[in-house]
């Protein structure tokens, strides 16, 4: 397949780029330093450097979308949200319009969202088909999602990408959270009892190359393990695995203090099972927190 990727240099679009060369697929990827995606890609990869530069996607199979400022690295003031939202909205109406303008578009979409798209869920069982409850992060989301979806029609399918928190040897929530762990001040944040809906980066780019192969499969999937898991279980087992005590308990306020609105994200969650992923027949290599993280762990950060 020819493949277009945007955030292909990522922490998910990094491995799945890797994977899909040995399939040999033909990628081209979009990044602003084409001098970074060949020390990450290497130079069997095409590079684009603007979406202007096109005017559509006829030659392409398929388009998976991953771009986007990352989340959590900045306080949420108003112009940070701004750039969140756009820097997955503009890029998102952009290949909608390609595709539109497209004689013979894409056959698949397949683009970026979030669990978050759920907003703070407490303790409910969160599947693709429950409602959100409407907070910034569903907002972003929501309309992330609803520029996707133009993009459908009777020669494209659209899968949405509903992502939890992946866990990954290369970054992420766990580059973040090791440093301290490592110091002995790894522990449970806020109360404890918000869950986090976890993914192995394996099964990531496996369930996304599920979605890309299966013709009939569209609209939104969470990319979440099975068995999401309260913070206060993630914390012991990652402490366990490494050794170190988890016994610095962040309070909610301090947390709060430090990263304001965007403290939502550690501080409240979602118990999202991937329903129709698993309906569809996609086999999980991770169910369990602790293998998936001996397993990364394992490998060199």
């Amino acid at each position: 397949m020819r493949i277009f990727i945007t955030g292909g240099t990522g922490l998910i679009g990094k491995p799945l780029c890797q994977r899909l060369q040995t399939l040999h697929h033909e990628l081209t990827v979009l990044t602003r330093d084409p001098q970074k995606g060949r020390e990450r890609l290497g130079d069997n990869v095409n590079y684009v450097t603007s979406l202007d530069a096109l005017s559509n996607l006829d030659g392409y199979d398929a388009v998976i979308n991953l771009a986007g400022e990352p989340i959590a690295d900045k306080r949420w003031s108003e112009e940070q949200k701004q750039r969140l939202c756009h820097s997955r909205w503009d890029i998102t109406q952009r290949i909608v319009e390609l595709i539109h303008n497209s004689a013979k578009p894409p056959s698949v979409l397949l683009s970026g969202s979030a669990v978050g798209y759920y907003g703070d869920q407490d303790e409910a069982l969160v599947t693709e088909e429950d409602p959100p409850h409407h907070e910034f992060t569903h907002d972003l989301c929501a309309r992330w999602e609803g520029l996707a979806l133009q993009a459908a029609s009777d020669k494209t399918r659209v899968c949405l990408m509903r992502t939890g928190i992946v866990l990954s040897p290369n970054g992420g929530a766990l580059s973040k959270m090791l440093p301290l762990f490592r110091l002995g001040l790894g522990g449970e944040m806020g109360s404890g009892r918000q869950y986090m809906p976890w993914i192995h980066i394996d099964d990531m780019v496996n369930a996304i190359l599920y979605l890309l192969e299966c013709p009939t499969l569209n609209g939104p999937f969470n990319m979440t393990a099975p068995y999401p898991v309260h913070n206060e279980q993630f914390i012991a087992t990652l402490g366990e695995i490494l050794g170190r005590p988890t016994v610095v308990r962040t309070p909610a306020f301090a947390i709060k203090t430090l990263m304001g609105e965007a403290s939502v994200l550690v501080l409240t969650g979602q118990r999202a099972v991937p329903k129709r992923l698993e309906e569809a027949g996609f086999g999980f290599r991770y169910f369990e927190l602790e293998d998936a993280l001996r397993n990364v762990l394992g490998k060199e950060f």
